[in-house]
């Protein structure tokens, strides 16, 4: 044994102490000077300098978010920024349609946005499965030149399975195809739907992975978003996955629910242009406008309305929704009404709630009654309580989920998409959310919110204060992990 050997067996474990104090300083470093929210830098130094190894390689693999430095991310592709460009001039007054007081969230949209605020839009509301997937397949149906298809989950079901044959049909007809789903929404059905779509020679996609599965560092950073772009012409987005649980399987059974929306005109060109992102930044490939986007927007339709595509994830856009919500929290001054089947704001959008109900502004929050992730449910009880106490009123939804995310405001300008009001959707998934400007789509959206609230339970301080200490403290153990549930 050489002295390098003897030195080695005889001080090892002082040298693994002090590579491991150099590694989690390191760390500690890092994560102190990266991080943009100070709960999650001390959170991190705290678990680092507690066990400065694994605490360290906890970081590594969980902390660091590679996307926001990745170059596609940053860059992705010039020629990409013209998919959002249409041949209309921005709106440049929002009062109109909708009030006074939306104008500063309008400016608030122009700084956050990466898209302008057109009119012209026309928009359906669907509500559930046995409205919103018939209109998905016959928009595939009538495809003539592209299908382009985001979602997070895409379940190997029978529903999924009528989406897949639409897709079939319409790839026969020689319609260009892309189908991007979630690597880890993915997994929801076994086996995946990938293998039909692919047997059926549809381009498919798993957004955050590679040949050889999920990679560790990105698990957590998933894209939560509902895109279909047909034709480049119509489009739907909204809050549905593609799963069978919102169909009605009988009429003595009632399916969950969810609200999602089918539009046309300028906006459906800032849906392709989120694809066209995500599909670039997963694939490599470029997708040409020419074929995936609609030419002409000149003609503006009656009872059209001005609307605005949000994208945020964990990139360049990261807390775009997050800012919308404040500022529109901010301006409300009569009426706030949220929809969220995971209703866990930061510390942020629960101040900006509670001072809107301290103003006087009514504000009704509804949650599920029955919860698919009983997880978010419990971490939800632990902080509910903060709103309550500030003159909010909580609603709790009786029946089947309901997986709706609805946001309105003085019954003038409605928030809708993919985001929920929790830390995942705030700060780690790519989601899309759209701004509406409309009295018309925001009364009709309010209005669905009232009849969940006219056969909703509302929930007191007494009813949380009456729960079992064990419950209770159960609840704020998984609350203090909420944001990575």
């Amino acid at each position: 044994m050489n002295s390098f050997e003897t030195l080695f067996a005889d001080y090892w474990p002082h040298i693994a102490f002090a590579l491991s104090l150099l590694i989690g300083a390191i760390a500690a470093v890092h994560a102190a000077m990266t991080k943009t929210d100070v709960r999650a830098a001390i959170g991190w130094v705290g678990v680092i300098m507690l066990s400065p190894f694994f605490g360290a390689l906890i970081y590594i693999i969980a902390g660091i978010n590679r996307i926001r430095k990745d170059q596609v991310s940053q860059q992705r592709d010039a020629s990409l920024r013209d998919y959002a460009d249409v041949d209309l001039p921005a709106l440049t007054d929002v009062v109109p349609w909708s009030a006074p007081q939306f104008a500063s969230l309008h400016t608030l949209g122009d700084c956050v946005s990466h898209f302008a605020l057109h009119q012209g839009n026309q928009i359906d509301i669907l509500s559930g499965g046995d409205e919103t997937y018939p209109a998905m397949i016959a928009a595939i149906n009538a495809a003539s030149r592209s299908i382009a298809l985001q979602s997070y989950i895409f379940d190997n079901d029978a529903q999924g399975l009528k989406v897949a044959e639409a897709l079939a049909r319409a790839q026969e007809r020689g319609v260009q195809i892309r189908v991007l789903i979630d690597a880890v929404g993915v997994k929801y059905s076994r086996p995946p739907i990938t293998r039909q779509l692919r047997k059926r020679g549809i381009r498919t996609a798993l957004f955050m992975t590679n040949p050889l599965g999920l990679r560790m560092p990105y698990a957590n950073l998933r894209s939560h978003r509902k895109i279909l772009v047909v034709d480049g012409k119509v489009g739907f987005t909204g809050g549905m996955n593609i799963r069978e649980e919102f169909v009605r399987k009988s009429p003595e059974t009632d399916p969950d629910r969810d609200t999602h929306f089918r539009f046309e005109g300028p906006v459906v060109q800032q849906l392709m242009s989120v694809f066209a992102h995500d599909w670039k930044f997963t694939t490599r490939e470029t997708l040409p406008y020419d074929i995936w986007c609609s030419q002409d927007w000149s003609a503006i339709p009656p009872n059209s309305v001005p609307a605005r595509g949000i994208r945020s994830g964990p990139d360049r856009s990261v807390g775009s929704n997050h800012s919308m919500l404040l500022g529109a929290f901010a301006v409300a001054q009569q009426h706030i009404r949220i929809q969220s089947p995971y209703f866990l704001p930061d510390a942020a959008l629960l101040g900006a709630i509670n001072t809107a109900a301290r103003r006087g502004i009514r504000v009704d929050i509804v949650i599920p009654g029955k919860n698919n992730l009983k997880l978010v449910n419990y971490a939800m009880m632990a902080q509910i309580d903060q709103v309550i106490r500030s003159g909010c009123r909580v609603w709790v939804c009786q029946g089947t989920f309901n997986h709706s995310k609805l946001i309105t405001i003085d019954n003038a300008w409605s928030y809708i998409g993919s985001s929920n009001l929790d830390p995942r959707s705030l700060r780690l998934n790519f989601e899309f959310d759209v701004e509406i400007y409309s009295h018309d789509i925001a009364k009709r959206l309010s209005a669905m919110v009232d009849s969940e609230i006219n056969t909703s339970k509302a929930l007191t301080l007494e009813q949380l204060s009456g729960i079992p200490f064990m419950k209770r403290l159960r609840n704020k153990v998984i609350w203090l992990a909420s944001p990575y549930l």
